[in-house]
């Protein structure tokens, strides 16, 4: 077997770890695979024979990759594709390229890592999004990241440090009270989404307010709604694209398509039961909340 050829098997058999770690980073599966593809294009340049740890070596390649990706995005959204690469070679490449995207993959990656962690990613600084995926989610060094950063393993940790603050909140201690009003609010959607009527009653007060801005409105959110049976009846069958988060520290609702921000909805209670429920898709009103997961030990 020749080194291409050699080199192309073991890259195939990171490609799913590599599609991971640049989708985490990217938030778009389309971009993932780009950044997939232009790894291999680096690797098959590259002289590999004296790499020990192959798969370690294509991750912080891939990580490099992704992170030029976000510093040169700016403007550019989920939709933009790098047409440099439909080169109208006729010969096939060792490695395959994927420009079409399977929506139900993209899906399944995205229920993976989660949209509402995909939002708040997406906040981050591209330099403190590297360190914390590399690094908290995929367990690279910061020895090894901190090349990729241009900076010290230190000041690499920092980057990590601050990142996880801004994903988990201020604090890693789970207050009983909002974790338990955070469930609630997955309880609900869940019910929302498999229509059960009964357990969305149970749920809302039976004075319970649905309440839009204007932004809302136009985005087709419906009208201002009170009662549990008005409230109940709005949701049942819905919210397919929404997911629990915490809003400001306190327990809300985001809805995301593609890991994009859309709108989000802010959850009053009165002890265990709902008797708020605002929409807000105002954009800034969006960009001044705080935007946080709770660690996994505490959902």
């Amino acid at each position: 077997m020749d080194r291409e050829n050699f080199l192309a098997e073991r890259f195939e058999e990171q490609r799913g770890h590599l599609r991971a770690v640049a989708y985490r980073m990217l938030g778009s599966l389309s971009e993932a695979e780009d950044a997939v593809q232009e790894t291999w294009l680096k690797a098959a340049r590259a002289d590999t024979d004296e790499v020990e740890n192959l798969a370690g070596w294509l991750t912080t390649v891939v990580g490099r990759v992704c992170l030029d990706m976000l510093r040169s995005r700016k403007s550019r959204r989920e939709d933009a594709f790098d047409s440099s690469l439909a080169d109208g070679s006729a010969e096939e490449p060792a490695v395959r390229i994927f420009r079409r995207v399977d929506p139900e993959r993209e899906a399944l990656l995205e229920d993976s890592v989660g949209t509402a962690m995909l939002v708040v990613l997406d906040a981050l600084a591209p330099a403190e999004r590297l360190a914390f995926v590399l690094h908290d989610m995929f367990g690279v060094s910061f020895a090894d990241i901190a090349p990729i950063v241009e900076r010290s393993p230190e000041t690499t940790q920092r980057l990590a440090s601050r990142a996880r603050q801004r994903v988990r909140g201020k604090t890693d201690v789970d207050d009983g009270d909002r974790m338990r009003r955070y469930r609630a609010v997955d309880a609900f959607l869940r019910a929302a989404r498999n229509g059960e009527f009964e357990t969305l009653l149970a749920l809302l007060d039976p004075n319970v307010t649905l309440r839009l801005d204007d932004a809302a409105r136009l985005l087709g959110a419906g009208t201002e709604l009170v009662g549990a049976r008005a409230v109940a009846e709005r949701f049942r069958g819905q919210a397919l694209l929404a997911r629990p988060i915490l809003l400001d520290g306190e327990a809300g609702v985001i809805v995301a398509p593609r890991g994009r921000m859309l709108m989000v909805f802010t959850v009053g209670f009165d002890g265990d039961r709902i008797t708020e429920i605002g929409a807000v898709a105002d954009k800034s009103r969006l960009s001044a909340m705080e935007l946080t997961v709770p660690s996994a030990n505490g959902a």
